[in-house]
């Protein structure tokens, strides 16, 4: 470390180079790492799933709907504890510039069947006591400046009009996967203002053993499978797992254009460096002449490139990491527990070492070699 003053120094020589060239990797860290964590983050929501709750929903797609009265015949099958339904609402607030999820679910059973959604005592109670209510996720107090109590309006897409609720809770969930800026309320007040329609988009069942899922699901497909609306069973998992797929092949995308701007900025880097070095030639000369070995002027023009690359890397990952934390960012909604991981953080760090071999080796290498007299007579 006694030569660290050295280095800064010769990095001081053109700061607005060694600005710039710093700025340029941590920017390619932090693309890199908010391009991966997009990736990241559709895995984990595709992973998501209690191993005892499957997924029963229309056979023909997901869009169209089956009859209430399945769930009597869904809690006859053996296996099955516990019945839930819901249904997408696609309702917008305002303007509509700002999405969030909203569904209409059997209350009781469904915040039942989900332990992950969390309410305070006293709010579920109220929820569920008032059929025009609502409970909604932390994240749309401070998106809309709702606050408890306050009726909020909604207008329908799929259900045209006005919709009008009363927040009576707030949620907290328990797994970033869940949206905190959802808003759920009483499916029995969209079947009466349809018209008692007796319509579910899905049925959430929960099962005792997750070892008989696949059989519980083959027992209810091959009940309704002649019927007017053929059903499709799944683990929650593969259900979350499908609208994954509809990303397409994200984590291809992601990462050829995370490692392209990398390996741009690694170009910029090494040339940065070279440049530097070739600035030096004679500096170099005279340092080997009053007794610095080829090793101690390889060490240090690779000590320049790690100072440059270990910064900028602190400044790409940090700032990522931190920014994403602190503004509890999630893609409106689409990416939900949005967040820098660990494992993205090594691999950014072993990109920046990457990043300081790469720009510093060539270099240094060609300083170490350098005969004294070359460097003594060049002239730039």
């Amino acid at each position: 470390m006694k030569y660290l003053p050295l280095v800064l120094a010769n990095l001081r020589r053109r700061k607005l180079r060694t600005i710039l060239t710093m700025m340029g990797v941590a920017l390619a860290l932090f693309l890199f790492a908010s391009l991966r964590t997009v990736t990241t983050t559709i895995q984990a929501a595709a992973q998501f799933g209690s191993a005892r709750r499957l997924v029963v929903t229309n056979a023909t797609g997901i869009v169209f709907t089956l009859p209430i009265a399945y769930a009597n015949q869904l809690s006859a099958v053996p296996g099955v504890q516990k019945v839930s339904w819901a249904n997408w609402f696609g309702g917008k607030y305002g303007d509509g510039s700002r999405f969030f999820a909203n569904f209409a679910v059997d209350a009781k059973s469904y915040l039942e069947m989900y332990p992950e959604i969390v309410l305070p005592p006293d709010q579920r109670e109220a929820f569920l006591q008032d059929k025009s209510s609502a409970i909604i996720g932390r994240r749309l107090l401070d998106v809309f400046g709702w606050k408890l109590g306050q009726n909020v309006t909604l207008q329908g897409t799929i259900f045209p009009g006005d919709w009008t609720f009363t927040i009576r809770g707030v949620y907290t969930p328990t797994d970033p996967v869940i949206n905190d800026d959802m808003l759920l309320f009483h499916h029995a007040l969209l079947d009466e203002k349809i018209g008692r329609a007796g319509l579910a988009g899905w049925y959430v069942l929960r099962i005792n053993n997750p070892d008989s899922a696949a059989a519980i699901g083959k027992i209810i497909d091959d009940r309704f499978r002649n019927s007017s609306a053929a059903t499709k069973t799944g683990t929650e998992q593969a259900f979350n797992a499908s609208f994954a797929t509809m990303w397409g092949n994200v984590s291809l995308l992601m990462g050829t254009i995370g490692f392209a701007v990398v390996f741009a900025i690694l170009l910029v880097a090494a040339n940065a460096m070279m440049m530097s070095a070739r600035e030096r030639t004679g500096e170099v000369a005279v340092l080997k002449t009053i007794g610095f070995s080829n090793g101690t002027v390889f060490g240090l023009m690779m000590l320049e490139a790690g100072v440059i690359a270990l910064t900028g890397s602190l400044i790409g990952l940090g700032g990522a990491k931190l920014l994403y934390k602190s503004s509890n960012f999630n893609a409106a909604g689409f990416l939900p527990g949005f967040d820098v991981t660990q494992n993205t953080l090594i691999i950014g760090a072993a990109v920046a070492l990457l990043l300081m071999l790469a720009s510093g080796l060539a270099p240094a290498i060609r300083a170490a070699r350098m005969p004294v007299v070359q460097g003594l007579r060049r002239v730039e």
